[in-house]
C-alpha cells in the first residue's frame, strides 16, 4: 500500500468545490470524513464561504497553510482541469477528479484532455484517479473521498465499517451496488473504490494497494475493459502469496480478439474466451453477473481450508434431497459415499423408513423426534469422505426444536472444521441458523450454487500456486508482439514445429515433377500431394490438397498441375509437398496468438473441418504444465472418448499434451517469432501411437 498510500490512508485531504450542502457533490466528502472518523486534516476550498460543514474554507488551494496529500477535485470541465494543474504544481500526491465529460463521452477531445492531466500530474510526481470517479473510500482509516449516496444512510459505529471485503469498480455505481447487497447480509467493506475513466492510476494498480492491507479477506473487481494486464497479473501474485481470494466481473466487449481473425484460432479464440483463460491461469474467479460477485461472500469470510468437493446432503425432505443432489451434480460436486460403519450408525439412529444413504433423508420423523438431528450429525462429522454439508430445512415450525437444530449445525461445523451451508427457505428458521453463525440460503440450488464456487474457486487458487512453484523462471520468456507478419509456406511451418520437437507427418517438398516421383518412391503410397505457397493459407478451396494418391506418375502429373494452378492464382510457388497419409483415432488442432493486451494464447480441443462449428475446445495461457492441459483436454465434450469406448483402447493423451506444452513454449520464446499458427489436423493416435501433425500455418514476426 506504500507506493498508493496517500490514495488510501492519506494524512490530509482537500475538497475543491467544497459545498456546505452534504448532499451536493462537494459537500459528501466533507461529509463523509467527519462521519466515518477521518482523523487527519480536512480543507474546504470554497471562496464564497469562510466556513463549510464546521471546518474552516479556503479561498483557494494556494492560501492552504500545507499541502495536502490528496485533494479531491469536485469542480466541472475546464475548470477541473485547471484544478488538477495547481494540483500538481503545489506538490499534491493524490488528486481524485469526479468531474465527467472527458474520455468516457469524447474518444477525441476528452481524452486530449485527460492526456493533459496526466502529464501535468506526471511532471510534479502526482498521481491522478479519474476524472469520471465517485471515488474512494476506506473506511478502516475513515478516508471517504466519495459522494456515493449509498454511504449517507450507513453508520460509523455498525458493521457496514468494519468489514474485511474490498470492492473496486471502474464504475462508480458498480462500486457501491455490491455493498449494498453485501450489507444486506450483515456483511460490512473496507474498501470500496471506483476509478472511473483510469486515466492514471487503474482499478488494477489500485487493486494491487489494496490487495497489501492485511484486514482485507476477499477482493470483489468489476471491470468493463482491461486494457492493460500488467497490474492485474501482479494483484494475482500478491493475492496468492497472501491467500487472498479475488472475484471478477468482467462486462462488455472490447476489440481485442478482432484483430486474430486471419485463422482459424481467431475465430475460436475471441476476446471474452481469452478473459476467462487469464482469469483462470491466475487463480482469479470470474462471477457470471451480480449474484455470482456476491453470493458466496460470506463463505470466503470463514476460516476453512477446504481440501475437496465431495458433498453430504442432510434433509427433513425426500424432494430436497433429489434436488440438492441434482444441484450438486450439475456442477461437477460429487455426492460423499458414506462409509459402512457410517451407514451402520445411521440405521441405529434413524427409523426404518428414513434413507441413511448419501443424501440422508430424515423424513417427518423429524417432527416427532427433534433429537434425531443432534444425533446424526456427529456421526456424519466422523466420516472421511465428506469434505463439505448441507442441510435443507424446507418446512419447520410448532413441534421442532429448531433452536437446537440451528445449535446443532453451528456445533456440528466446528467439529468437521468444513465448509457447512444451510438452504432454509422459512425466514424465522434462517435467521435461527444465522444467529447461530451458520451460512444460510433461501434454496438448495443456491446454497450449492455459492458452495461450489467457494470449493471451486479455492481448488482453482491452490492449483495456479502450484503451477507457479513447478515452474521453471526460464519458462516466463515472453516475445513481444511483431508490428508485421507474415506466413510461412506450409514446409518451412512444418520444419519450424520439427525443430521443436513436436510430431510433424514425414513429407518432403519437391521443387520438380522428378522430385515428386522420387518422393512418393521414397515414402511409399498412398501419400498425400499438396501445392505449397507462402500466400495461399486454405488449399483445398483451390485444389490443392489430393488425398490417397497410389502411384509415383499421378504424383508427378499433379505436382504440374498445382504449379499451374498456384500461377494462375497469382501466388508464389514453394513447390509441392508429398507427405505420408497419416491415421489416426481422431482429429484434435493446437492453435496460437498473441492477444493484443494478454499476450500468447494456445487453443487445444477437437479438430477437423468442423472445428468452426463443433467449438469443443479450451484456451490456456502459457506459461502452463502438463497438467494444465490434461486438465483442459479432459473438460472437453469428447473428453470421454480418450478413455476409450466399447472395446477401443484409450488415445496417446500424453503424446498431445506433450506437444501443446512445447506449443505454448515456441510462443513465448522471443528467438522464435512465432504471431500464430494453426495445427488442424494433429491426428491422435492410440496409447503409444502418438499424435502427428498434418497440416500447419505458421505467422511469422518480420
Amino acid at each position: 500500500m506504500s507506493r498508493l498510500r496517500a490514495a488510501l490512508d492519506p494524512k490530509s485531504v482537500a475538497i475543491i468545490g467544497a459545498s456546505d450542502n452534504p448532499n451536493k457533490v462537494g459537500g459528501r466528502p466533507v461529509h463523509f470524513l467527519g462521519k466515518f472518523g477521518f482523523a487527519g486534516k480536512i480543507y474546504p476550498i470554497n471562496p464564497s464561504r469562510p466556513e463549510i460543514q464546521g471546518h474552516k474554507s479556503y479561498a483557494s488551494l494556494q492560501d492552504l497553510p500545507e499541502a495536502p496529500e490528496m485533494v479531491i477535485v469536485a469542480v466541472a470541465g475546464d475548470n477541473a482541469i485547471a484544478a488538477v494543474e495547481d494540483c500538481a504544481a503545489f506538490g499534491v500526491k493524490i488528486a481524485v477528479v469526479m468531474a465527467s465529460g472527458f474520455g468516457e463521452v469524447d474518444a477525441g477531445e476528452g481524452k486530449a484532455k485527460e492526456r493533459r492531466m496526466v502529464a501535468a500530474a506526471h511532471k510534479a510526481g502526482m498521481r491522478i484517479v479519474g476524472p469520471n470517479s465517485q471515488g474512494l473510500a476506506n473506511f478502516g482509516t475513515g478516508a471517504i473521498a466519495s459522494f456515493s449516496t449509498m454511504f449517507m444512510d450507513m453508520d460509523r459505529a455498525a458493521e457496514d465499517a468494519k468489514g474485511h471485503v474490498a470492492m473496486l469498480s471502474q464504475s462508480g455505481a458498480l462500486s457501491t451496488v455490491p455493498v449494498g447487497f453485501l450489507r444486506q447480509k450483515g456483511i460490512g467493506v473496507r474498501h470500496t473504490h471506483a476509478t472511473g475513466n483510469d486515466s492514471d492510476i487503474t482499478v488494477g494498480e489500485l487493486a494491487c494497494a489494496v490487495a497489501e492491507d492485511s484486514e482485507v479477506k476477499l477482493m470483489l473487481l468489476y471491470l468493463e475493459s482491461i486494457p492493460d494486464k500488467r497490474y492485474l497479473e501482479e494483484l494475482a501474485s500478491i493475492a496468492l502469496d497472501r491467500d487472498l481470494p479475488i472475484i471478477a466481473l468482467k462486462s462488455g466487449r472490447t476489440d481485442a480478439g478482432k484483430a486474430a481473425a486471419q485463422s482459424h484460432t481467431g475465430a475460436l479464440a475471441n476476446e471474452d474466451r481469452v478473459v476467462d483463460a487469464f482469469f483462470e491461469h491466475h487463480g482469479i474467479w470470474r462471477a457470471p453477473d451480480m449474484r455470482g460477485l456476491v453470493e458466496a461472500t460470506e463463505l470466503y469470510l470463514k476460516d476453512w481450508k477446504p481440501q475437496g468437493r465431495r458433498l453430504v446432503a442432510i434433509s427433513n425432505s425426500g424432494a430436497v434431497c433429489v434436488l440438492t443432489a441434482d444441484a450438486a451434480t450439475s456442477v461437477g460436486m460429487p455426492m460423499a459415499k458414506l462409509a459402512p460403519q457410517t451407514d451402520a450408525k445411521l440405521k441405529g439412529i434413524l427409523p426404518s423408513f428414513a434413507t441413511t444413504t448419501n443424501p440422508i433423508d430424515l423424513t417427518a420423523a423429524l417432527l416427532s423426534n427433534s433429537a434425531l438431528f443432534g444425533d446424526i450429525l456427529p456421526v456424519i462429522a466422523e466420516d472421511p469422505a465428506a469434505d463439505a454439508f448441507l442441510i435443507g430445512v424446507p418446512v419447520a415450525g410448532p413441534g421442532y426444536d429448531v433452536e437446537a437444530f440451528s445449535r446443532d449445525a453451528a456445533a456440528f461445523g466446528k467439529q468437521t472444521g468444513k465448509p457447512l451451508v444451510v438452504a432454509a427457505t422459512q425466514p424465522s428458521v434462517a435467521q435461527a441458523f444465522a444467529a447461530n453463525g451458520t451460512s444460510v440460503f433461501p434454496t438448495e440450488v443456491e446454497a450449492v450454487t455459492a458452495l461450489h464456487q467457494f470449493l471451486a474457486h479455492r481448488e482453482l487458487m491452490a492449483k495456479t500456486r502450484a503451477r507457479r512453484t513447478a515452474l521453471a523462471p526460464g519458462e516466463a520468456l515472453i516475445a513481444s508482439p511483431a508490428a508485421e507478419t507474415t506466413m510461412l509456406n506450409e514446409a518451412d511451418s512444418l520444419g519450424l514445429l520439427a525443430a521443436r520437437g513436436i510430431p510433424v507427418v514425414p513429407h518432403r517438398l519437391c521443387l520438380s515433377r522428378n522430385e515428386a516421383i522420387a518422393a512418393f518412391n521414397i515414402i511409399g503410397g498412398p501419400v498425400v500431394v499438396k501445392g505449397c505457397s507462402a500466400d495461399i493459407a486454405h488449399k483445398s478451396e483451390l485444389g490443392l490438397v489430393r488425398l490417397g494418391v497410389n502411384s509415383a506418375d499421378t504424383t508427378g502429373d499433379i505436382f504440374t498441375e498445382m504449379e499451374q494452378i498456384i500461377a494462375k492464382n497469382g501466388s508464389r510457388f514453394d513447390g509441392v509437398i508429398v507427405a505420408s497419409m497419416a491415421g489416426g483415432r481422431r482429429e484434435m488442432m493446437i492453435g496460437a496468438h498473441r492477444d493484443p493486451v494478454f499476450g500468447p494464447v494456445v487453443v487445444v480441443g477437437d479438430g477437423g473441418k468442423y472445428v468452426e462449428i463443433v467449438k469443443d475446445t479450451r484456451l490456456l495461457l502459457p506459461p502452463f504444465t502438463a497438467q494444465d492441459v490434461r486438465d483442459a483436454l479432459q473438460s472437453l465434450r469428447i473428453a470421454p472418448l480418450f478413455a476409450g469406448v466399447r472395446g477401443e483402447p484409450p488415445m496417446d493423451l500424453d503424446a498431445l499434451v506433450d506437444a501443446v506444452v512445447k506449443v505454448g513454449a515456441l510462443m513465448r520464446d522471443p528467438a522464435a517469432r512465432v504471431a500464430s499458427l494453426d495445427l488442424n489436423p494433429v491426428m491422435l493416435g492410440s496409447e503409444g501411437q502418438g499424435c502427428v501433425v498434418v497440416d500447419a500455418v505458421v505467422f511469422h514476426g518480420v
